[in-house]
């Protein structure tokens, strides 16, 4: 009760469940069946009516997927994407075409992404987020729009991260988006403040070359905030 369709690749040790479409035709107007590809990696698990679909001649002739992601059922990768590795899509989200996804992201259920959207590593989007604007790496988000509500403190912490690592990356995400100034002049300098720290490097790297814009932070005195405070102490 599985449709392997069109041309896809995939790699080793791929699970897929019954009634998911994998490689069938993009949901896409302007398709007209040109040779695009849908490409897959190792070790993925694929739920129940997932939707994987190819690329099309307007975003690049491929959608590419790394290894060891989860899709959950009734979860949607659209047209042109890029999944990169370790990534969970819970269920019945939706990742629009032409959304760019680092590794070890956690896409909540019901979530939708806009087209051209970008997910960086270790991101965190939570149930029913709708997001409009690229979410940089490390952080949470939620709500419709999507806003930015602190750093993914328990999904850095499986990871990995240690908490002096932690204590950073909450500095530089409190400043970036509570600190004094226009936020291009925040960016920039705070670049020259972290820039020989690896993951705040990587922060900023993405920031600068975001073309929809960064999803804007949630108010100073939400409660998602105040449940960051300690990563300070």
């Amino acid at each position: 009760h599985v449709v392997v369709d069109g041309r896809t690749t995939l790699g080793d040790e791929n699970r897929i469940f019954p009634f998911a479409a994998v490689g069938t035709a993009p949901q896409d107007l302007k398709y007209e069946g040109e040779p695009s590809t849908l490409s897959i990696g190792d070790k993925n698990i694929i739920r129940e009516y997932v939707t994987l679909q190819p690329g099309t001649k307007g975003g690049g002739m491929k959608t590419t997927i790394g290894s060891m992601n989860l899709f959950m059922a009734c979860s949607h990768i659209g047209h042109d994407s890029s999944i990169g590795n370790g990534n969970v899509f819970a269920n019945s989200c939706a990742i629009s075409g032409h959304v760019d996804v680092g590794s070890f992201v956690i896409v909540g259920g019901l979530a939708g992404v806009h087209q051209f959207v970008r997910l960086g590593d270790h991101c965190f989007l939570g149930a029913g987020a709708m997001v409009a604007q690229d979410i940089p790496p490390f952080v949470f988000a939620e709500g419709n729009r999507a806003q930015i509500a602190g750093i993914n403190k328990i999904g850095l912490k499986r990871r990995g991260f240690s908490p002096a690592e932690i204590r950073v990356l909450f500095r530089v995400f409190q400043e970036t988006f509570y600190g004094e100034g226009a936020f291009r002049e925040r960016v920039l300098r705070l670049y020259e403040e972290y820039r020989e720290n690896e993951y705040a490097a990587q922060f900023f790297k993405f920031i600068s070359e975001s073309r929809r814009g960064i999803a804007s932070g949630r108010k100073v005195g939400s409660d998602t905030v105040d449940n960051d405070s300690d990563q300070a102490s």
